[in-house]
């Protein structure tokens, strides 16, 4: 197969393509484009033949000592950390990269910690390649807060439990590695060039352009940027002719479930989310809406990383969690060769996410409870039922509250999960609430409950519920309840609808 591009001014020959187009159909792809760019692969696909590397990635593993500082703290436990090398271990990956932020408060024990669990899940057989860089908590960490100076009062005992103290000594005894500010290692036949936080910035251009021969962007054959921030300006700039390039970066701790976790300036810059103990993986709300989206700050946990698998002619990522296990969603393909736009760039994700879909038959439920004002999702007290077949009301004897006190009547509507499209997953509902009166719409946006975990896996059978007071819904005798699935890069399928005659309970709550 020739791995080569052969584009210019943004165009592929028939031939590549017809290439691209017939490996993409053998891997069982849902689509594959004209121009054989990015591709969602649905779950269970298999490429043809051994990838040629394997290598796994973490960020932001962010263990912590106890107040004592003698062990992992209680709340702060290991086992995320062990499940995910255990994974890569048991994929056989050749190496793994870790982007930073071991150490919650740059203490050594904290690192130890990490050397510790990695010696025990490697103890038989072959170790892979560390491709590790540190962060700011690693390196200034221990000045975050009093932390670690009440456990180390003592200025020479603080310096003696401090990572950056010594970071090269404490480095090398904890790892058996000398430690770089800027590094390069070769792996398999691809390189990989790696910056720790506290090396400047201009130390990882000089060290990419020094192997420039090796790495020419001519052959389509990627190379691999490490660090634990997003590559700056100054980076990026004098490496816009690298087109091979990839980067890796943590730090935010935006959980993979949202495919802006994927950057593109001068060269794609993918960010892999946290594998910390609490699960602190952000989903952002950028905008999907007509409002603020709910759920954000309820969402289920997540301990995220990535293994990455490098073929002849494509790179893929796939997004795992390590607690409930199993990927988050579809595989990300990225097809090598120099295109215009490129296929890890907004315009061409947007075209790859697809469209999320409810299956056949799905239906919308609700009830109505009494739910806090401030915050909804109150006890339930169950006075009507609603669904997208038929229209039921049984208001039975539960007492409607005065909407003066602290609760007042609300709704709380269920949405059923949109797994209608395999290859691609709801991250967020849109709700819409029509009143015949002909007044204001209500409109909602709720976070798709579990999105951050492998389908299958959410919370409630992934079913989502969203708290609408009864006091905001629209004017009128008849509603229309209207739900649409919404991926992160705002594609949206098909709406469920429900329809309920509610004005004489509304009119009862506001009493």
């Amino acid at each position: 197969m020739n791995r080569k591009s052969t584009a210019t001014s943004g165009s592929i020959r028939v031939s590549r393509r017809e290439v691209l187009k017939g490996l993409f159909a053998a891997m069982g792809l849902a689509a594959v484009g004209e121009s054989g760019r990015l591709f969602a692969a649905p779950d269970g696909w298999r490429a043809p033949g051994a990838p040629n590397l394997v290598f796994g990635v973490l960020a932001d593993t962010h263990l912590r000592t106890n107040r004592a500082g003698t062990a992992p703290g209680k709340m702060w436990p290991v086992n995320h950390l062990r499940s995910a090398l255990e994974r890569f271990r048991d994929e056989g990956v050749d190496a793994i990269v870790h982007l930073g932020d071991f150490a919650h408060r740059g203490q050594v024990a904290e690192m130890q910690f990490h050397a510790d669990v990695w010696r025990k899940v490697f103890a038989s057989g072959t170790e892979p390649v560390k491709l590790f860089v540190t962060g700011n908590h690693d390196v200034i960490g221990a000045t975050y807060g009093n932390f670690v100076k009440k456990i180390y009062p003592d200025s020479d005992e603080f310096a003696r439990h401090v990572l950056s103290t010594d970071m090269a000594g404490n480095w090398e005894r904890i790892w058996g590695e000398k430690y770089e500010g800027v590094w390069h290692r070769e792996v398999k036949g691809f390189h990989f060039f790696g910056r720790n936080y506290d090396a400047p910035h201009g130390e990882l251009v000089d060290a990419v352009k020094s192997y420039a021969a090796q790495i020419s962007p001519k052959d389509a054959k990627p190379f691999f940027i490490v660090q634990h921030r997003i590559p700056t300006r100054e980076q990026r700039n004098p490496l816009k002719g690298f087109h091979n390039a990839v980067a890796f970066f943590g730090h935010w701790h935006a959980s993979n479930a949202d495919w802006r976790t994927v950057k593109f300036n001068c060269f794609p810059m993918i960010e892999c989310g946290a594998c910390r103990p609490d699960g602190g993986n952000s989903l952002g709300d950028g905008g999907l809406g007509k409002c603020p989206m709910l759920g954000l700050k309820n969402h289920a946990r997540s301990r995220e990383g990535m293994i990455v698998k490098v073929y002849g002619d494509c790179l893929v990522i796939e997004r795992h969690e390590f607690v409930s296990g199993g990927k988050i969603g579809a595989d990300w393909v990225m097809p090598f060769g120099q295109y215009a736009p490129h296929p890890l760039s907004g315009p061409e994700m947007k075209k790859a996410i697809g469209e999320p879909q409810f299956p056949a038959g799905a239906r919308l439920k609700a009830t109505v409870c009494m739910a806090p004002v401030i915050d909804p999702g109150g006890r339930d007290a169950l006075v009507a039922t609603v669904d997208s077949d038929a229209e039921t009301y049984d208001n039975g004897d539960e007492p409607v509250r005065d909407a003066a006190t602290k609760e007042e009547c609300a709704m709380r509507i269920f949405i059923p999960r949109a797994d209608g499209n395999p290859v691609c997953r709801a991250y967020a509902f849109d709700v819409v609430v029509v009143g015949d009166a002909g007044g204001e719409k209500l409109f909602k946006t709720v976070l798709a409950n579990g999105c951050n975990l492998a389908p299958g896996k959410e919370p409630d059978g992934g079913v989502t519920s969203l708290v609408v007071r009864l006091s905001e819904l629209p004017e009128g005798e008849n509603l229309t309840f209207a739900v649409r699935p919404v991926t992160s890069l705002k594609t949206t399928g098909a709406p469920i609808t429900a329809k309920l005659s509610f004005d004489k309970l509304k009119r009862r709550s506001r009493s």
